[in-house]
């Protein structure tokens, strides 16, 4: 049909010549256009996720075995890079991290702590109710679900006091949805004597005179509070609530404040925060409503905005499996070339008991005037309207596979579980 189609326009040109010449030009162009789709086709995938028009690029898409093949990537190494400060470092400040997980988080969100931020704790501990060679798991004699969840942080720390307690010097308490950037843990906790009673954590100010530290972020203890707490604590009802209740992190700052453990300042010399209940975005681009209980809860004055965060950011929390290998290659791999920050200097020694002054305030080195800006004005009468029980105190359950904002789609949870 195409070839006696041309026959017909041939036939029908014979006197027009240059009429001829600009149909044999079209032709020959459509012939070779043709000819081109269908070699380069082969070679395109079905899908292109990065090229998709889709408007809600954060959510996983149904293929997630195409786009992310395997989670455990980043493996490459810098042979040029000095890390001889965070090697001595990793001596002379050693931390044993727990992680809080469940049977059903194992593989969906404890597996990927262990692959990204836990493998550079000194020691790296994971409790659940279930034995799991991967990780491997403390198997706790505790139910799971929020209503167990302050017992299963007592136990978890009476295992580390009964089996670890000359192994480390901090012990940090972490979920299995945190993200934690140890080396900066051991910079901030440097100049601390272990001996001395403190614990640290993202200070919240309700329920405990002294403070309390949110539970998603991480807090962690100092050898000394350890003791404290599972040998003067725990057993005496007076100091440590028995039983079980759901806002652990609660009960834990007013166990610490009865044994005078003094409620640490982790703030840094410019008073930004370091250690965080919620994942970056969360802080860097935060809600503006100041009727929102977290601006209610805070025990310092604290900004928007990049100015909210230190340089030397510790954790976050409600942070994703994706999110921490995100997290992972921009902290440890993704380097600006030519920008070369300078070597920091450690601060000096602290004896027992001695604390280092709090942090001075005055405007930060930022676009933003965070000293007189009207987001550092905090609210005081922090108990109008604000939940009886707060929100970041909650353990997902036993029964919950969702993160706070995030749903887990049964193709991922697929990914998550299985990836080797």
């Amino acid at each position: 049909m195409f070839l006696k189609t041309i026959d017909i326009l041939a036939s029908a040109t014979k006197s027009r010549p240059f009429l001829m010449l600009m149909i044999g030009l079209i032709i020959g162009y459509c012939v070779a256009e043709l000819i081109s789709y269908i070699t380069i086709s082969e070679d395109i995938e079905p899908t292109n996720f990065l090229a998709s028009t889709d408007s809600n690029i954060r959510s996983p898409p149904s293929h997630a075995d195409d786009v992310i093949p395997h989670f455990d990537v980043l493996r490459h190494d810098h042979p040029t890079d000095n890390t001889s400060l965070a090697d001595q470092l990793k001596k002379d400040v050693r931390i044993l991290c727990w992680v809080m997980t469940n049977p059903n988080n194992h593989k969906l969100k404890a597996r990927h702590v262990k692959r990204t931020w836990g493998k550079r704790c000194n020691i790296l501990l994971f409790m659940s109710s279930e034995a799991d060679d991967e990780l491997p798991t403390v198997k706790l004699d505790v139910g799971e679900g929020r209503e167990n969840l302050w017992r299963k942080v007592k136990e978890a720390f009476k295992y580390v006091y009964r089996h670890h307690f000359n192994d480390a010097d901090w012990f940090y308490k972490a979920d299995d949805d945190t993200y934690a950037v140890i080396e900066n843990l051991r910079y901030m906790l440097y100049p601390y004597n272990p001996e001395t009673p403190v614990h640290f954590g993202h200070k919240f100010k309700p329920y405990v005179d002294q403070g309390y530290m949110s539970g998603g972020g991480g807090y962690v203890l100092s050898r000394e509070a350890l003791r404290r707490f599972v040998v003067q604590g725990i057993p005496n009802p007076k100091m440590c609530l028995p039983g079980t209740v759901v806002n652990e992190d609660i009960e834990i700052g007013k166990c610490m404040e009865n044994l005078n453990v003094t409620a640490g300042d982790s703030r840094d010399i410019n008073g930004r925060g370091r250690m965080f209940p919620f994942d970056p975005e969360a802080h860097l681009i935060p809600s503006k409503d100041k009727e929102f209980w977290y601006w209610k809860y805070q025990f310092y004055k604290s900004d928007e905005g990049l100015d909210c965060c230190s340089d030397n950011a510790i954790s976050f929390h409600y942070v994703s499996p994706q999110l921490m290998y995100v997290l992972d290659y921009l902290i440890y791999h993704l380097k600006p070339y030519g920008v070369v920050r300078a070597s920091q200097q450690l601060p000096d020694k602290l004896k027992v008991g001695e604390f280092l002054p709090p942090p001075k305030e005055e405007p930060a080195n930022s676009n933003e005037d965070s000293f007189d800006d009207d987001d550092r004005i905090a609210v005081q009468n922090y108990g109008r309207g604000v939940p009886s029980i707060e929100p970041d105190a909650r353990e997902v359950g036993s029964n919950e596979v969702e993160s706070n904002d995030e749903k887990f789609t049964p193709e991922l949870k697929a990914k998550l579980q299985n990836v080797e």
